[in-house]
């Protein structure tokens, strides 16, 4: 008689090492699995369950922080270890996020710091005040030489992620602003001011126009700034005074609040003005292009990395929009949860996502694309609702955040003097994985997105605990938006056929577009 026996290889049924579990063999028939779909579902309510468990997005703050708050911060383009900081009370102070530690604090103005930005080569960073000066640093101190002349000059393996050995200590430096103390390696290596003729009194007749916004260029030694006198300047790294002057943008007088750079388009400035103007023109021929009034003052604006035609602005009305600058009659998205003023905006690396800070004390991760978009503008996520919010008890209004090189961390700065180091995704396990983590890992997320349509699904990885101040503002507002739609569905219905008609909620956002 003639016996069949099972026979397998050895490969597959020895563990690799003593602590690695059994392999087990499955029947993929279907046939032998009639219950698939419901122990499906069961693992992905324990797979999102698993999410909310382990999710810790708070790291913690960098020490020896500011005595003041915390007004903006710059991630450096090149690097993944400098930040750099700006306060209130005028100084300035580098990190190394690598160690979490001060590496420099410097007194740099005498009134509170607007803005900061990185060189496109990541070697100094520049600082503008409200006392109307601009100051260039360098983000080696010790020596004073920028990161190329470093590069080149330091060879040791033992460095702490700046190109020089560990310094012992912390270094306290005030500014220095004569010729000859400017040469100093802690002092500014150039200060820039406006020409006199420009200058005005809206503090003292000696003194300049605020600045309250700065930003560099992503390719080229040039510097754009923004002032109260409703100008933006053109500055060239190399001179003090600027190399053009924008007055009077599209005939208005009110002061210009931020200023970025378009990351591909070299000469293309985009602005936000008290006017509640956004407005984008060209340097090379210094002739405004197109320019948006919104219903409510834009505080913040941010290009998109990745899609340059792409820009998100932080309003007051406490919603994030998104444009492309080719229309701005309308806005392509609109981002809603926060009950206060959104004052900054970040991107992501990556330009899936981007991260607010608000007035309400929180912090909140928008996705820009919805589950399997692409990049057309169907894939954009239109009517975003927040991916995660980020909160502690202790964190006041948030004023500016940012993202890491890496797109795995988020900094932000408050009212309570604090820069807080938060996780980009709250549940992501720090440091590598293995490879039956990581598939296991994927295993989860796609049951999740496969049953997150699920009531119990859907609450468990949307639903986010909030401050108390947050869910009552939350369910006033919900209270008043009813209402409001309650009305105008009354009007349109007591009202002659086809002359009232429903507004769309982005459109509401725009006033009217000057070309």
């Amino acid at each position: 008689m003639k016996v069949k026996a099972l026979s397998r290889s050895q490969s597959s049924t020895t563990r690799s090492t003593i602590h690695d579990i059994r392999p087990t063999h499955k029947n993929l028939d279907p046939a032998a699995h009639p219950q698939a779909r419901a122990r499906e579902y069961t693992r992905a309510v324990t797979a999102a369950k698993l999410d909310r468990m382990f999710a810790q997005p708070f790291l913690g703050e960098l020490k020896g922080g500011h005595v003041d708050a915390v007004t903006c911060l710059a991630v450096c383009r090149t690097n993944l270890c400098p930040v750099v900081t700006g306060c209130v009370d005028g100084t300035i102070r580098i990190w190394d996020l690598q160690n979490r530690k001060l590496v420099m604090n410097l007194e740099a103005h005498s009134r509170c710091v607007s803005g900061v930005v990185f060189g496109n080569q990541g070697g100094r960073v520049y600082s503008c005040g409200e006392e109307g000066i601009i100051k260039a640093w360098s983000i080696y101190p010790s020596s004073g030489l920028d990161r190329n002349e470093e590069e080149e000059d330091d060879e040791s393996d033992d460095d702490d992620g700046y190109g020089k050995k560990p310094r012992a200590r912390k270094t306290i430096v005030k500014s220095k602003t004569s010729i000859d103390e400017s040469s100093s390696p802690y002092g500014p290596h150039n200060i820039y001011r406006l020409p006199t003729s420009s200058r005005g009194n809206q503090y003292n007749s000696n003194s300049n126009y605020a600045f309250h916004s700065i930003d560099h260029h992503w390719s080229e030694s040039k510097l754009v700034s923004a002032s109260s006198n409703a100008a933006v300047h053109i500055w060239d790294t190399e001179r003090t005074t600027p190399i053009s002057t924008f007055n009077n943008l599209w005939g208005s007088d009110d002061t210009v609040t931020t200023v970025r750079y378009n990351p591909a388009e070299r000469e293309l400035v985009a602005h936000c003005s008290n006017d509640r103007g956004i407005g984008l023109h060209d340097t090379r021929s210094s002739s405004a292009l197109q320019k948006t009034i919104m219903a409510m003052k834009c505080n913040c604006l941010e290009w998109n990395p990745m899609e340059p035609y792409m820009f998100v602005v932080g309003n007051e009305d406490y919603n994030a929009y998104t444009f492309d600058m080719r229309k701005l009659s309308r806005p392509t998205g609109m981002f809603k949860g926060h009950v206060g003023a959104v004052m900054s905006v970040a991107w992501s690396p990556t330009g899936t996502e981007f991260v607010t800070g608000s007035y309400d004390k929180t912090i909140r991760i928008f996705s820009v694309r919805k589950e399997g978009g692409t990049a057309s503008h169907s894939g954009y996520n239109s009517t975003g609702v927040s991916r995660d919010v980020y909160h502690t008890k202790r964190m006041q209004r948030v004023f500016c955040v940012g993202y890491t090189l890496d797109h795995k961390y988020i900094l932000s700065g408050s009212d309570d003097t604090n820069v807080r180091l938060w996780k980009a995704r709250s549940s992501e396990k720090i440091g590598q994985l293995s490879a039956r983590e990581e598939a296991s890992l994927q295993y989860r997320n796609a049951l999740v997105q496969k049953y997150v349509h699920l009531p119990e699904v859907k609450r468990i990885s949307k639903g986010r605990r909030v401050p108390k101040f947050v869910k009552k503002e939350t369910a006033q507002a919900m209270v008043q938006k009813d209402k409001r739609k309650r009305k105008e569905e009354n009007v349109i219905n007591h009202s002659k056929p086809g002359t009232k008609k429903f507004t769309d909620e982005k459109a509401k956002a725009i006033v009217k577009t000057v070309d």
